[in-house]
């Protein structure tokens, strides 16, 4: 994967042309969210998982954040920081909801890009597997980036 076109739109591309293109249905259609769930947990690298998760928050981060990012530092740095910023926002709603510190989102999203650029550099490509061992790998990344961020809460909380 070429980490400085990491699931970005295509310029001049609009929101609901990027969805149809990620997801093969447009948003809120009938099998959408199927279709997200199906493509994103069966896709044949970690980074693959991503360019079908969400859609419409992928948009607006590579919009937002990633592209410009992306035009004055190395691109494993931008993956890095764009999912360090869609962890704070993320948190950002929990602490307004609770009214209380919360960072759960923040470092288990800087894991999750870190276990994304590890894949990346070790070219991990499952496309040769059955869906059910990609999304089983999909879903042990996910967990354990969170099992570990949990840990380091709790260490840092003691």
């Amino acid at each position: 994967m070429n980490l400085r076109d990491a699931g970005e739109p295509a310029p001049g591309i609009g929101l609901w042309q990027y969805v149809r293109r990620r997801n093969g249905l447009p948003a809120g259609a009938k099998g959408s969210l199927r279709n997200m769930l199906h493509r994103a947990f069966g896709a044949s690298t970690l980074a693959g998982f991503w360019r079908h998760w969400n859609p419409i928050w992928s948009y607006g981060l590579s919009r937002f954040v990633f592209r410009p990012l992306i035009g004055f530092m190395p691109p494993w740095l931008a993956v890095v920081l764009t999912f360090a910023v869609s962890g704070l926002i993320h948190d950002s709603v929990i602490m307004a909801l609770r009214s209380e510190p919360a960072f759960i989102f923040t470092p288990w999203f800087v894991l999750v890009a870190f276990g994304i650029l590890v894949g990346e550099a070790l070219n991990l490509k499952f496309a040769d597997w059955s869906w059910r061992r990609r999304a089983a790998i999909h879903g042990f990344h996910l967990g354990l980036a969170l099992c570990l961020s949990l840990l380091l809460s709790t260490a840092l909380a003691a």
